[in-house]
């Protein structure tokens, strides 16, 4: 439903008409056609909707918040009624952080459900909560990142709420989840179901996240440890939990919800158990209630491939450690006989003593796709067994999300890009911009704005990091911290370059920093001043990735002092989707510099071309899709042949005297574009051509119309039409299922 601007009067009426309520509860943002359109898709006889299965899903409210917005519209504060009065300060006021993701797959995640919404796709998402979430992040500067906890409270936090149990509305509802002992005896574990609304930006549809909570007073203790954190490294035997309890909670919590969908999707393999325990039930149907002793390995290979025709299957990633291998003896303790023997027969791996879940996924699935161009071909060698299988589809981002208050103002302002925020295919039209003298003027205005945001943020962080000197024993993580505030203070308008992302070996994050004196040439000689912003999270278990942060403080003194404080380098903690948004927003270049092939596809870059921020990367991942020969920004680093040898994460392999010395090479020119006058045109233009040729493609409309191939739902003919619209604009890759 549309709304617009009311009386006082109304308002109430307004609030009203954003209640709803079913069996599981009374639910605020969206109509009670709405929900019962929503549910009614979900729960049809037909099975016409998709289940959505991811480890993390990333969604905070201070980034995207419909219902907050509208309410702001329209100028709604509160209301007479209790009830409405406890939503409006609710949604108006309430905390906005929630921390159910760790870095780019959960945003990615996120990102995948709005458009879902946006597009009004059946799709209910299964996640678990983390009461503890991802972990926060301080950074000292002589001690590099400290991890610590905060829990955060999911039932004071807008449009999640704890789903109650139809049969007795004062219990909430809880699913029975199936777990095993080595002896095959069933240990008693339950989880209550959240529901986390992705409500869309008219408030006409809305994607339901379930979030599995096994905080629950029938759980074991260990059930209940291994819900806390996510990604939870403290043992192999709790990674091992936390998969199977996302896996084995799936088919429980769509049969509690009623939910019919015929395609499960599984965004990476951490739920594969889900395939298991389908399996198992297969089994039981053909060979009855003894078939644990009945089936033989024919029987599974069978039920595998019934089994196979209800899954899709997307990997993220060519890196080692993105590829559960668990040990078979730890495996035994909490897993059947029987799903032994299936893994047994289907998670084969090198290593006898280990089953590999990326072989089970791989194994049972009707598609299975990378995330980029680039990635398919790496993962074909890396699967070659199913390589005839393997297409792809590259990642896309939310751009509603990403686009700054300032850029979406600018473009409102022209009418070449009408109606961009429900069809992103419009940003085509930027090319009839090029020559606009008054876009171009708009456009710096804008970009003026969005550096200005950042570096205030980034000041006033520098300044508050100098005043908690006096009061903690944390020593700043920044050099400039250190110095006098007229010394340390950013300047908007320097040309500055951003670097935001989870801090892994392969990422490379300070390559650019391999010889700081060749880096400093330009900027000294030309007096052509630069900031570099970094922020980014190591997993705590990631000791090298730890070990990045600390080199990117360590030279922070140096840089200063080599080029006489014309370039400074910051380090931004505590990275989240706010910071992350503020960054590819507020620079005037994003750098992205990992050791080709192992950046799957990496999606921040296409965050910046939303904002018209061009690019200087490898050319590995999305980029190589991106690049356009130059016309969206700028290529760095060695384009080698892509082979086995290339995958190897061995820091001697990481190629960092090759390709820093590539970056040095176009850096002089990079500088010059920007600040000579006379070129200035030219930087424009490529900020101009990174919206027309990559915001239409690298979004994720587009990416769930090439996904609506795979899940084969049958779509009313508007929407159907808009999707196909989508899918038209860009093929990642041809499809040609197997199964």
């Amino acid at each position: 439903m549309k709304y617009t601007h009311k009386s006082i009067i109304d308002q109430d009426n307004i609030l009203r008409n954003m209640l709803s309520t079913n069996e599981m509860g009374r639910f605020f943002g969206v109509s009670q056609e709405v929900l019962n359109q929503v549910w009614g898709n979900l729960t049809s006889a037909s099975g016409n909707s998709a289940t959505y299965i991811s480890m993390e899903i990333g969604a905070d409210l201070d980034v995207f918040n419909p219902v907050k917005s509208k309410l702001q519209e329209l100028g709604i504060t509160g209301s007479t009624n209790h009830e409405l009065e406890s939503f409006c300060k609710l949604f108006l006021n309430g905390p906005e952080k929630i921390p159910n993701y760790g870095g780019g797959l959960g945003i990615l995640a996120g990102d995948t459900l709005k458009s879902f919404a946006d597009c009004r796709i059946p799709v209910m998402g299964i996640s678990l909560l983390y009461h503890k979430g991802y972990f926060s992040q301080l950074v000292d500067s002589k001690l590099g990142q400290i991890i610590w906890a905060k829990e955060w409270q999911p039932a004071e936090t807008p449009l999640i709420y704890l789903l109650k149990d139809p049969k007795d509305q004062n219990k909430p509802l809880e699913i029975q989840v199936p777990f095993y002992n080595e002896d095959d005896n069933i240990v008693l574990t339950s989880a209550k179901l959240w529901l986390k609304m992705e409500i869309n930006a008219d408030l006409d549809f809305f994607v339901p996240q379930i979030l599995l909570d096994y905080d629950t007073d029938t759980s074991p203790d260990w059930i209940k440890e291994a819900s806390q954190h996510l990604y939870d490294s403290s043992s192999e035997i709790t990674k091992i939990i936390q998969r199977r309890m996302l896996g084995a909670g799936v088919i429980p919590a769509m049969e509690a919800l009623g939910v019919t969908s015929r395609t499960i999707h599984l965004n990476e393999q951490h739920g594969v158990a889900v395939v298991l325990l389908q399996i198992m039930q297969e089994l039981k149907n053909k060979l009855g209630d003894k078939f644990v002793a009945l089936s033989k390995d024919k029987d599974i290979i069978e039920a595998a491939d019934k089994v196979a025709k209800k899954i899709v299957y997307t990997i993220h990633t060519p890196v080692v450690a993105g590829h559960d291998r668990f040990p078979k003896t730890l495996y035994r303790a909490i897993s059947h006989s029987l799903c032994q023997r299936i893994l047994q027969l289907l998670a084969e791996d090198d290593t006898p003593s280990t089953y590999n879940f990326t072989n089970l996924a791989m194994r049972v699935n009707r598609a299975t796709n990378s995330v980029s161009r680039l990635h398919k071909i790496v993962t074909q060698q890396q699967f070659p067994q199913h390589a005839a299988k393997i297409t792809a589809i590259t990642n896309g981002v939310h751009h509603l999300t990403w686009i700054s208050d300032a850029k979406a103002e600018l473009y409102d302002s022209f009418p070449e890009l009408e109606n961009w925020r429900n069809d992103p295919s419009v940003f085509t039209k930027a090319t009839e911009l090029i020559d606009n003298e008054k876009f171009h003027k708009y456009l710096e205005e804008a970009w003026k704005t969005d550096n200005q945001h950042l570096i205030t943020y980034v000041n006033n962080m520098l300044l508050l990091h100098r005043n908690q000197m006096q009061e903690t024993w944390i020593d700043p993580p920044n050099f400039l911290s250190h110095l006098a505030e007229q010394e340390s203070s950013l300047e908007s308008g320097v040309y500055t370059i951003g670097f935001a992302r989870r801090f892994s070996t392969y990422k490379r994050a300070d390559l650019i920093f391999e010889n700081i004196e060749k880096l400093l040439e330009p900027i000294i000689e030309n007096k052509w001043p630069v900031n570099f912003i970094f922020s980014g999270k190591a997993h705590p278990a990631d000791e090298p990735g730890k070990t990045l942060i600390k080199g990117i403080l360590d030279v922070q003194e140096e840089v200063y002092q080599k080029s006489n404080g014309l370039a400074k380098v910051v380090f931004v903690p505590g990275y989240d989707m706010k910071i992350a948004k503020m960054m590819v927003a507020g620079v005037h270049a994003w750098l992205n510099s990992p050791k080709r092939p192992l950046e799957a596809s990496g999606t921040s870059g296409m965050k910046a071309a939303l904002n018209a921020i061009p690019n200087i990367s490898i050319m590995d991942g999305w980029w190589a899709e991106g690049y356009h020969e130059g016309q969206t920004g700028w290529k760095f680093g060695y384009e080698n042949t892509l082979s086995k040898d290339t995958l190897s994460e061995n820091p001697s392999s990481l190629l960092y005297d090759e390709d820093s010395a590539s970056f040095y090479k176009i850096f002089p020119e990079i500088l010059k574009t920007f600040y000579d006058p006379n070129t200035r045109r030219e930087y424009l233009k490529k900020c101009i051509m990174n919206m027309a040729l990559n915001c239409p493609i690298f979004n994720t409309h587009r990416m769930a119309a090439e996904y609506l191939k795979r899940y084969n739902l049958k779509l009313p003919s508007a929407v159907s039409k808009k999707m196909d619209k989508f899918h038209a604009l860009y093929l990642s890759d041809d499809f040609n299922p197997t199964n």
